[in-house]
């Protein structure tokens, strides 16, 4: 699991840690029952105190994201987390929204948008 902190973002460091798992749980890059890196390994690697990756994740146990086994660890919640179908719609959401924006600009209409998706989505399967 890589996540990276970005220091002059103005977000504070255990909330890009919450946001990034829950993306990576969402994307389905995490999946049910993966084990996260220990609390320590993780503050090692992103170089911060070991409280705020433990902050990070009493967080997204509280939102049913991760599951705490006493003695074996953190894994990612099992049987999907409700946060993820919504984190998902949202991030679909923000590209369709793009994908709506620059098709006005192209002056491409929403049914030709339609039969595009479509036509791509066929070709995916």
């Amino acid at each position: 699991m890589l996540l990276h902190l970005y220091p002059s973002g103005g977000v504070p460091p255990y909330l890009q840690i919450v946001n990034q798992i829950k993306y990576l749980v969402a994307s389905g890059r995490l999946s049910a029952g993966e084990r996260l890196p220990p609390v320590r390994k993780l503050a090692e690697q992103l170089v911060i105190n070991p409280n705020t990756v433990a902050r990070a994740y009493r967080e997204l146990e509280t939102a049913g994201v991760l599951t705490t086994r006493p003695g074996a660890g953190v894994y990612v919640a099992a049987g999907g987390s409700p946060l993820a179908r919504r984190e998902r719609v949202r991030i679909l959401s923000e590209r369709i929204d793009a994908l709506l924006a620059e098709a006005r600009q192209l002056d491409v209409k929403l049914d030709e948008l339609t039969g595009l998706l479509r036509e791509r989505s066929r070709l995916l399967e």
